[in-house]
């Protein structure tokens, strides 16, 4: 079906993992059939929907999947998480689960940078109305929607990484600092 149907069917999950399994938190995240990930413009709309439905009506406790597109060390991976961060803290999901880049199939391709950003746009929603939240993420997806077909495969994280002291290095704090220009430029308050 499409995104109404869809939405209908994450609720109706939501709801069967508490009712069912008796569980005490919901750990969601829709994943866009083509595309494979949760960033994807029409799997934030299932998302938020969901998640805006659940908690309006509900005290169950929500939490979300990170999928992004591209791997670490690229601009396009932090926007998808920007993104994604921005819809879930909006729509009222109690927790951010971390982020698995590359889709979460390639091995060492994650690093806690993607959480960082997760947690500055999250933080950076809070107190936003819905209109403009959507404004944001609609200038944000559109600057990666574009790359789906060969998006960045970014760095494994001992590439982007020092790991002995376990700190980003130079060249993933540069991609960091101009993403945040970005997003900035795309309204987001820092």
């Amino acid at each position: 079906g499409d995104i109404e149907e869809t939405t209908i069917c994450d609720v109706a999950t939501m709801i069967a993992s508490f009712v069912i399994f008796d569980c005490d938190i919901h750990l969601d995240g829709p994943i866009h059939i083509r595309w494979g990930v949760t960033t994807a413009k029409e799997t934030l709309q299932v998302a938020a929907w969901a998640a805006a439905a659940i908690d309006a009506n509900t005290d169950l406790l929500l939490a979300n999947q990170y999928y992004p597109m591209a791997g670490p060390c690229t601009e396009m991976c932090l926007l998808e998480t920007a993104a994604q961060a921005l819809v879930d803290t909006a729509s009222g999901r109690e927790l951010l689960s971390g982020v698995a880049s590359s889709k979460g199939t390639v091995q060492d391709k994650t690093t806690p940078m993607e959480a960082r950003i997760m947690g500055e746009a999250s933080m950076a929603a809070c107190g936003m109305s819905i209109p403009e939240i959507n404004a944001i993420v609609d200038r944000i997806v559109s600057r990666y929607e574009g790359n789906y077909l060969n998006p960045p495969a970014g760095k494994r994280f001992q590439d982007c990484y020092d790991v002995d002291n376990l700190v980003p290095s130079d060249e993933y704090l540069e991609v960091y600092e101009n993403t945040l220009r970005i997003l900035s430029e795309c309204g987001i308050d820092f």
